[in-house]
């Protein structure tokens, strides 16, 4: 076998422009203590790891510092330091050894450890009188402390799999009380998408030599890798290949070109994230996912899968168009940056600003690439014909104009289906960074109104994602809902470019604009 080397070539691409159909109150400010746990070093990419074991050995501390009970203790997920030097470091909490479903936080340190303030998920103190359970837990089930909303109780979750309606996989969660045995809450965990596809023209892609073949496999993003499920349900399927690195022709019939378009578009997601928001892959490790195309037969889905940390395409109707389009991946990709950060919850508003997260970066994901076959628009899914009118799945500048997604919020928003209460925080991104009234982009014409009748000016796609992906990753948590991603954006928006900023300001005027308040 000869030493790999990674070599790039042009191939034909198709992209299914398909996309996905399918709430934290945050803290307030602390005061802190003199004796508060030391500083952790800086999260670069490299140092990270270091960063969490750090932060790890020093949790006892940071507990104690937060007033937490003496059966409480916190897990590091992440650590992040800006610029200034404050450090907003996230736990996972068990009580009694339990993990506490709900029950995550983050605290946001100077950089000699002061504690500034603190975003939960449930504020409410956790006082179980037992953490035996009165009732025998079913088959699989594993107890818990729920909280994710009210006050927290012992519960037991369990996991059942299945088949939803169009074929995904399902793994649905469902808590029920310890004591009483009622249902308290349900969320589905694997995430999905729905569309056909369209060409992109040529593209580039990144693969390995391994002997006298070509894998398709990316040497530099993390080895990302893309796989053939040969129209199967299960495992990961037989790695790519091709004897002379010329892969697909661009049409639905070769199976290479699915396989081609799921590539590029991970790799211009890859690409995005380390490039705009210096983020070394979805999980921050700098290491990659993988793609699965073929999946099923005349599977009209895509979805992403958190347990194998992987990317899932069907081929559509009559297998004739994968749903693969760049958009779709940037889209899929973010679903498991959302659950390594934020993890919000796949139910009522926290599910609608999980798919909205999701549309977000998949369009910025599409603007980023710059294909001028598939140009970045506020359109989501605008190749998809799925309505049979050549309408898109959704309009990030009106939402309700697909029939229904919400313009802006109201009572009972978190009831909706979460992929159109998404339309709230998808109206937003698209005020803040466009602006309110009529306008071409692209080539695209949009006219967004807003819900209160005043004029938005927008401040910039790239700032208006940055102070997105600053709010998802230092101050939403698992049930942040849409007053709290208010609360978030404004203080994110304050970090990045100053509390009395343009910027901090255009975000509370979007979000008023969506009867956010």
């Amino acid at each position: 076998m000869t030493p790999h080397k990674n070599t790039r070539r042009a191939a034909a691409l198709v992209a299914a422009a398909a996309m996905l159909i399918v709430g934290t109150e945050a803290g307030s400010a602390i005061a802190a203590p003199d004796n508060g746990p030391r500083p952790v070093p800086s999260p670069t990419a490299q140092g990270r790891a270091a960063a969490i074991k750090a932060a790890q050995e020093q949790s006892a501390a940071a507990a104690t510092q937060l007033g937490l009970g003496a059966q409480e203790k916190l897990l590091v997920r992440d650590v992040i330091k800006d610029a200034d030097g404050t450090v907003h470091t996230r736990y996972e909490r068990t009580y009694a050894g339990l993990p506490v479903l709900g029950g995550d936080l983050v605290t946001h340190t100077t950089g000699n450890g002061t504690l500034k303030g603190v975003d939960k998920a449930n504020d409410d103190r956790i006082q179980v009188p037992t953490t035996v359970a009165a009732r025998k837990a079913a088959a699989g089930a594993r107890k818990v402390i729920w909280a994710g909303e009210g006050k927290p109780v012992l519960a037991f979750e369990t996991v059942k799999s299945g088949l939803q309606k169009d074929g995904t996989p399902s793994r649905l969660h469902v808590i029920t009380d310890a004591a009483t045995g009622k249902k308290l809450h349900q969320f589905e965990a694997v995430e999905t998408g729905s569309g056909t596809s369209q060409y992109s023209g040529e593209v580039t892609v990144s693969t390995t030599k391994n002997g006298d073949t070509f894998e398709l496999a990316d040497g530099e993003r993390g080895g990302h890798k893309t796989y053939d499920l040969k129209h199967g349900e299960s495992g990961t399927g037989t790695l790519l290949t091709d004897e002379d690195d010329k892969w697909g022709d661009g049409t639905g019939a070769n199976e290479q070109t699915a396989a081609v378009d799921a590539h590029y578009g991970a790799a211009m997601t890859w690409d995005f994230y380390k490039t705009e928001l210096e983020r070394n892959g979805i999980a921050g490790d700098g290491k990659a996912a993988y793609s699965r195309v073929h999946y099923g037969d005349s599977y009209v889905n895509a979805f992403w899968d958190d347990s194998c940390f992987c990317m899932t395409y069907g081929d559509g109707e009559g297998n004739k168009k994968a749903l693969t389009a760049i958009d779709v991946a940037g889209h899929e990709m973010s679903h498991g940056l959302t659950s390594h950060t934020a993890n919000l919850e796949y139910s009522g508003e926290s599910g609608g600003l999980n798919e909205a997260t999701s549309d977000i970066f998949g369009t910025s994901v599409e603007f980023f690439a710059n294909n001028k076959e598939d140009v970045g628009d506020y359109l989501i899914g605008e190749k998809v014909d799925i309505r049979g009118d050549g309408t898109p799945l959704r309009y990030m500048d009106k939402p309700s104009k697909d029939g229904s997604s919400l313009d802006a919020w109201k009572e009972g928003a978190g009831d909706t289906d979460v992929h159109y209460s998404s339309g709230i925080a998808n109206h937003f991104f698209f005020l803040l960074a466009e602006g309110s009234g009529k306008k071409t982009v692209n080539g695209v014409d949009y006219d967004s109104p807003t819900s209160d009748g005043s004029t938005v000016t927008g401040i910039g796609r790239e700032k208006a994602y940055k102070i997105w992906y600053k709010a998802l990753t230092t101050y939403m948590t698992s049930t942040t809902d849409y007053k709290a991603a208010r609360e978030a954006t404004v203080k994110a928006a304050g970090d990045l470019y100053g509390a009395d900023g343009t910027e901090a300001k255009t975000v509370a005027a979007a979000w008023g604009a969506v009867n956010v308040k």
